[in-house]
């Protein structure tokens, strides 16, 4: 029986939503299906904080078809895990954001990594998930590009020169061990760099789907039990 893994790009991107699909299709195994999606209303990037809670909803909404649908585990799939908590008190099967995945997969391969991220106010949403993940120690250096969300699709070449730049000078410049990729849309540009650059270069929409594999081959869902308790009903 095939694993089903919803994979949601939280903005209304459909290119970007189709680019991490295939991202998350390559490194997801033979008997995994990759259901990619967005909302069909929201807000057309993620760059902020009022665009993290425009974008909840709608996350929300796809985690309750997510859960009618039968999947075996969702991927939240913006670098700012918006909904994350939320999304885990209606759900079952484990939910994971990308931010949180790729902190994970860094340190098992590094005592150090960077975050190579997009626009320079996005910073600090991911210097508050590093303190809340309990990762703060192992981040050298959060690194941006200065281009918005949407360029990583509507101008590829320009935007993966100046993300190769800036890993360039993340591995000669901050002593570290890995790259973490600060955007879902960034995904697949992540191998091609790493190739390039020869250090570890980690996406967290690949990085998430091969958690919710191990997670649903040892058999573990999301914890009804305490905060992740199903919501009160009013």
């Amino acid at each position: 029986m095939s694993v089903k893994i919803q994979v949601i790009n939280p903005n209304t991107c459909i290119e970007m939503t189709q680019a991490i699909g295939i991202a998350a299709q390559q490194v997801a195994g033979p008997n995994v299906d990759i259901i990619a999606v967005s909302p069909q209303q929201g807000i057309a990037s993620i760059e902020g904080h009022y665009d993290e809670a425009i974008a909840a909803i709608g996350v929300l909404e796809l985690i309750q078809q997510g859960k009618q649908s039968n999947v075996d585990g969702h991927v939240i799939a913006c670098f700012g895990d918006p909904a994350l908590h939320a999304a885990r008190e209606i759900a079952e099967a484990p939910v994971i954001g990308i931010a949180e995945s790729a902190f994970h997969m860094a340190t098992l391969i590094a005592t150090k990594f960077s975050i190579v991220t997009t626009l320079p106010r996005t910073k600090i949403i991911a210097e508050h998930l590093l303190q809340q993940y309990g990762f703060a120690q192992h981040c050298a250096q959060i690194r941006c590009i200065d281009l918005p969300v949407l360029s990583l699709e509507n101008d590829k070449d320009f935007a993966y020169t100046k993300l190769l730049e800036s890993c360039r000078e993340a591995k000669a410049q901050d002593g570290i061990g890995a790259i973490v990729l600060g955007c879902g849309g960034m995904a697949e540009m992540a191998e091609q760099v790493s190739r390039e650059i020869n250090i570890p270069v980690i996406d967290g929409v690949r990085a998430a789907v091969k958690l919710l594999e191990a997670l649903h081959g040892m058999g573990l869902k999301t914890s009804k039990w305490g905060d992740y308790d199903y919501p009160n009903q009013k």
